[in-house]
């Protein structure tokens, strides 16, 4: 499972709100067995390596016991950036999977679908878009193969609220 994190911010200025959202995903990540995928963010082009990003950003929060947890998962490979997908997500990352509180119909999935595609091997990534709009209804639901609505009930969670839940979520349904 990858925690995808779409900019829906600016796409040209590096925002606090960026940092923060992976500063913030990288403690749920560890404590999940997941990984962390970036899209579209508008890192300093000195920032060349996720553990020069997972450096930089340790050194400016407080969150995750000072970027340690960040750090972690930029040694162990588990941080990923991307650009925008222009035609997709990156199809290494599995299964997209766009969390929204207003699933497609015949996309929509919840979390015991989900825990069984990990069951049976099957990757998937899950997009949080940041940013008061959330992901874009134009270019970047068509591109989920899955909707999940982790409420199951239309209700609009914060984005870090959505980080910390969804995966915790799909972990109470993995078969130990």
């Amino acid at each position: 499972m990858t925690l995808g994190l779409y900019n829906s911010y600016d796409p040209v200025k590096f925002a606090e709100a960026h940092r923060r959202a992976i500063a913030r995903a990288a403690p749920v990540a560890l404590a999940f067995d997941a990984n962390v995928a970036t899209f579209g963010f508008p890192f300093d082009r000195d920032l060349r390596t996720p553990q020069q990003l997972a450096a930089w950003v340790s050194g400016t929060t407080s969150i995750g016991e000072e970027g340690k947890y960040l750090r972690e998962l930029a040694e162990a490979g588990r941080l990923l950036t991307f650009d925008f997908p222009r035609r997709g997500f990156p199809p290494q990352l599995g299964d997209v999977v766009v969390t929204t509180n207003r699933p497609d119909a015949k996309k929509a999935v919840d979390a015991v679908f989900l825990a069984r595609l990990l069951d049976q091997g099957t990757s998937f990534v899950l997009v949080f878009g940041l940013g008061p709009h959330g992901l874009d209804d134009r270019d970047v639901l068509p591109l989920g193969r899955y909707h999940f609505d982790l409420t199951g009930r239309g209700i609009m969670l914060e984005t870090a609220t959505a980080i910390g839940a969804a995966p915790a979520l799909i972990a109470a349904h993995l078969s130990s």
